[in-house]
């Protein structure tokens, strides 16, 4: 999308609020909101000099509290120092592998953090809009596939679990104290500045442009909902605009999907074909703990937010890979 296309006007000015700014769909978020003009404050636990918010200087342009998501303390003074009028939630342990080996890091980061964050929102009068992060993993198993908005929230693995918590206690500040909250159900991100090697996708391209067999540490069956990192960050954005129109909105759950179903083999076989290797992936079989089978409707997106993706499968991963490529070049330790 280009910056021409940005609502420059609700957004000009805009004291805004994202945490977990340093993260991968944070670092685009972070782009679009300061190419529409907003007033960006970000919260930044660790200083991680390769991320896109860093290597590309935008941390030069917004404000950067140091802190951890739990201090409910150091959150309430950033949104009365600062006027924060919208919140855009993002921070949390995303890592299904080390939610399973520290589930309590896992826990109080993402569910504690996400109390902590909306306890602060609500002794701010002047918040106005809050998007908080939610995921496709919230819905944890199901027999009926594809999820929808009202598929129960029954998570049972530990990055499961927290997601299910959060979610239904941003719903709870919403229905019990009125505060302007919206969530966000998304699938598994992918995209340039993922910095974790261990994740299919950056793994994948980092091994073939090192000349080296990918590794599938599961059996390649696992089914994913794929989702294009600046989709997302378009989404969360506009959701935050239909909720300033549109106050009804408060409490909602929104999915956000390509809605498409792939293996983990055919997306390791997709970025294989676009980067004309015949490396072939090495399959390891050996994840526990994780849902077998997942993709979402966003049906409820398309006709209650009149949105729609803006990057194909194959547009994604193509982008994907010429980022990691430009990356990889300058940063060859990585």
């Amino acid at each position: 999308m280009e910056i021409m296309e940005l609502n420059r006007k609700f957004w000009l000015d805009r004291p805004t609020f994202v945490t977990g700014g340093t993260g991968l769909v944070g670092s685009w978020l972070v782009r679009r909101l300061v190419q529409a003009g907003a007033d960006v404050v970000c919260l930044v636990r660790d200083w991680v000099p390769q991320s896109e918010l860093v290597q590309t200087k935008l941390m030069e342009k917004v404000k950067v509290i140091r802190g951890d998501i739990r201090d409910q303390a150091l959150l309430e003074r950033v949104m009365g120092e600062y006027e924060i009028d919208t919140v855009i939630h993002l921070a949390a342990q995303t890592i299904v592998t080390i939610a399973n080996r520290n589930p309590i890091s896992t826990f109080e980061t993402n569910i504690a953090g996400t109390w902590s964050l909306l306890e602060s929102c609500r002794r701010s009068p002047k918040v106005k809009q809050v998007v908080i992060a939610s995921s496709d993993k919230a819905y944890g198993d199901q027999i009926t596939l594809p999820y929808n908005e009202t598929t129960p929230l029954q998570g049972q693995h530990p990055y499961d679990v927290s997601k299910s918590c959060a979610d239904l206690i941003s719903h709870t500040y919403a229905e019990s104290y009125g505060l302007p909250v919206v969530i966000t159900r998304c699938g598994n991100f992918y995209g340039g500045g993922d910095l974790n090697w261990n994740r299919i996708v950056p793994g994948t391209i980092r091994s073939i442009l090192r000349g080296q067999q990918p590794i599938i540490r599961s059996d390649g069956q696992y089914i994913r909902d794929y989702f294009y990192v600046e989709d997302g960050a378009a989404a969360y954005m506009l959701l935050a605009e239909k909720l300033a129109s549109n106050p009804a909105l408060r409490g909602e759950a929104f999915n956000f999907s390509n809605e498409i179903q792939i293996t983990v083999v055919d997306l390791v076989k997709k970025i294989i074909e676009q980067m004309g290797t015949d490396l072939q992936p090495v399959i390891l079989n050996e994840v526990s703990n994780e849902i077998r089978h997942q993709y979402l409707s966003a049906e409820k997106a398309h006709k209650m937010l009149d949105w729609s993706p803006l990057f194909t499968l194959d547009q994604g991963i193509k982008l994907t890979i010429d980022w990691y490529k430009r990356f990889l070049e300058v940063n060859q330790n990585v």
